[in-house]
């Protein structure tokens, strides 16, 4: 078995993957559009920033497995790998501790405005006057939206600081905010007109595209400190250019609308060069302690996939409860060759597509209990044909619930 592994990975990792019996590919340069041209004999690929094209996805015919070595899968073309039956798994929570470090570090940055303190430093000119006009921190009101592994890891960093903390989250309930320390708000637009500062941890989705539009840009406050260490998409770029000019927010941006897809390349993106505001490169979870622990989160859900076929962290794949399945056979039987088999073919012959299966072997292998979800209810036709043969030992039929037939897309 192949592993493609398409960025920068530590050594020892790749040599834990060797030690599984894989086969290691290790190009961590390779560009993202080139993706497509060598993955045709890959079975598990693994990537950290790097995009993962639909097109890259058809052409390896014999993929099984895309992990992304960090949180967020938007770089990930996640319909064309589950049209195609691919896996695919992430390392949640395992950088929430490095992006906590930045957001805090860009925090202070922008409160203290440290980098233009450099820039002046090194252009010879000294401002003690202009640079002592700092707020401070300490007793101000911090907005997080989302309070996932990240943002809480941003809350208890902030609390040490002596900050107040609201915050939105779809899924903060009152009881959760009071164990976290925090002031839940209803809405995005209600943390943004509290707070004194914002930093966002929403992961990103068609439902949080331009989360924070122009709206909950005019609720926060003249001055007000805005991170961004999520994603570029979750923000109305334009609306953010205009409360920069008319609100004069100071911003600091870790993600960017058009990222080189390699390491290292030009960059340009103009809002880099409004006054107040400050980037850093996409380095949020770029720590030598959360890649580490990210790479060991990569190593152990190969592991799994490799020995028991278990893929840990699996984002693309229905729960039981959510599938199109409308009834359950539960079928005891004797453990034989040609069972199941005669079994699934009088369900086929019966137009009835099967939506998932499980098959328990008692002990001594002498019977099973198999569990078959089937998309539609079985005909008392199918269910007495398949009582009727000889190797069965009892048939039940489980209707399920309607609201089990899909997935859930609530927010």
């Amino acid at each position: 078995m192949k592993v493609l592994v398409a960025d920068a990975f530590s050594e020892a990792h790749l040599d834990g993957f060797r030690r599984l019996g894989l086969s290691v590919d290790y190009q961590p340069t390779i560009a993202a559009s080139e993706l497509p041209k060598v993955v045709a004999d890959t079975q598990i690929l693994i990537v950290r920033s790097k995009q993962v094209s639909a097109a890259a996805i058809e052409a390896a015919s014999a993929l099984s497995l895309i992990v992304r070595a960090g949180a967020g899968v938007n770089t990930i073309a996640i319909d064309a790998a589950s049209r195609r039956g691919v896996f695919v798994a992430n390392c949640p929570g395992q950088n929430a501790i490095a992006v906590a470090e930045l957001v805090i570090g860009l925090l202070v940055s922008l409160d203290r405005r440290i980098p233009d303190q450099v820039a002046d430093l090194r252009a010879g000119s000294w401002n003690k006057k202009e640079y002592s006009r700092a707020q401070g921190l300490y007793g101000r009101t911090l907005g997080l939206l989302g309070l996932g592994a990240i943002g809480q890891a941003v809350a208890v960093r902030a609390r040490a600081l002596g900050m107040n903390i609201v915050a939105w989250s779809r899924s903060l309930s009152p009881e959760k905010a009071r164990a976290l320390g925090v002031s839940a708000q209803a809405s995005v637009q209600a943390v943004c007109s509290q707070c004194d500062a914002l930093s966002i941890h929403v992961a990103y989705s068609p439902e949080t595209k331009g989360l924070l539009d122009a709206a909950a840009l005019s609720a926060l406050r003249p001055q007000a400190l805005l991170i961004n260490a999520a994603r570029a998409e979750v923000v109305d770029r334009a609306a953010l250019r205009r409360a920069i000019a008319e609100k004069g927010l100071r911003v600091a941006l870790d993600v960017f609308d058009h990222e080189p897809d390699k390491a290292e390349g030009r960059f340009s993106d103009d809002i880099v060069a409004l006054p107040g505001v400050y980037g850093t490169h996409h380095v949020g979870a770029s720590t030598e302690q959360a890649q580490a622990a990210i790479a060991d989160e990569t190593l152990r859900i190969v592991t799994a996939f490799v020995q028991s076929g278990d893929v840990p962290n699996c984002v693309n794949v229905l729960p039981a409860s959510r599938t199109p399945a409308r009834a359950e056979l539960i079928i005891r039987h004797v453990d034989r060759v040609g069972v199941l088999a005669d079994v699934l073919g009088a369900v086929r012959r019966h137009n009835i597509n099967v939506e998932a299966m499980h098959n328990t072997i008692f002990e001594g292998a002498r019977a099973a209990c198999a569990r078959i979800r089937l998309g539609t209810r079985p005909s008392a036709e199918l269910v007495a044909e398949i009582r009727g043969r000889s190797d069965i030992i009892h048939v039940d039929v489980i209707e399920l619930p309607e609201d089990a037939a899909g997935p859930d897309r609530s927010l």
